[in-house]
């Protein structure tokens, strides 16, 4: 038996990681889904000071509690963030990594960083009437749905984090890259982990790869643990 750590992305919370959990308990492992603080289920706990910390913080907060040692960890979207941290911190006990069509910083790297223009502006803009909190990307008259999707904390998009070094004992790294999100701000990830021989592997769905393709996200994560 293998114990997961799943960690979702900006705006939603731990829903979004849809079938592949319980997938993945009927395999006989243990699953964590992190929820991070102010989004999803948390988002009472929502307040413009938030930063990336902080959430880190809340995920090896959630490992422990669950008494867990070794994992398997796995983050979509802004959860690359997230997942990159923990690892500089736990890495010694990591035994793979996933990035699920997800951001990969280096080293001392915020998602400003790594992100362009376009997101810069919608960061910036979109929190104009709400101080230090973000719109969903791309969204339109965008109204909050109670546990599910709502504003994302602004500073945790600009905090970089150093990594420490025991990153990098980590013996397994994997990158999924949807193809069919466009434009999409991962393909240059997606393009170095491949490049770096990551286990690496390419779906045909939107952003949301593990509620539109648990198969493959599914195959992936166990494949990390055998």
């Amino acid at each position: 038996m293998a114990n997961f750590v799943l960690v979702h992305g900006a705006w939603g919370g731990s829903h979004t990681w849809g079938e592949v959990p319980a997938r993945l308990e009927a395999e006989g492992h243990k699953v964590l889904v992190a929820t991070l603080p102010g989004l999803g289920t948390r988002q009472d706990e929502l307040h413009p000071g938030i930063t990336l910390t902080d959430h880190v913080d809340a995920v090896c907060d959630q490992i422990e509690a669950a008494g867990i040692d070794r994992f398997v960890l796995a983050g979509h979207s802004y959860g690359g963030m997230v997942i990159s941290a923990v690892a500089s911190r736990l890495g010694q006990r990591i035994d793979a990594i996933c990035y699920v069509d997800a951001f990969k910083p280096e080293s001392d790297q915020s998602l400003w960083d790594i992100t362009g223009e376009f997101e810069h502006n919608w960061y910036i803009d979109s929190q104009r009437n709400r101080p230090g909190l973000v719109e969903p990307i791309g969204s339109i008259d965008f109204e909050k749905v109670p546990g599910v999707v709502g504003y994302h904390p602004l500073l945790t998009l600009l905090e970089a984090i150093p990594y420490s070094g025991d990153e990098e004992a980590i013996a397994k790294k994997s990158y999924i890259f949807a193809t069919g999100y466009q434009p999409t701000p991962f393909a240059g990830f997606a393009a170095k982990a491949k490049a770096n021989g990551w286990d690496y592997h390419e779906t045909g769905t939107d952003h949301f790869v593990m509620q539109n393709d648990p198969d493959l996200t599914t195959r992936v994560l166990l494949g990390l643990a055998g």
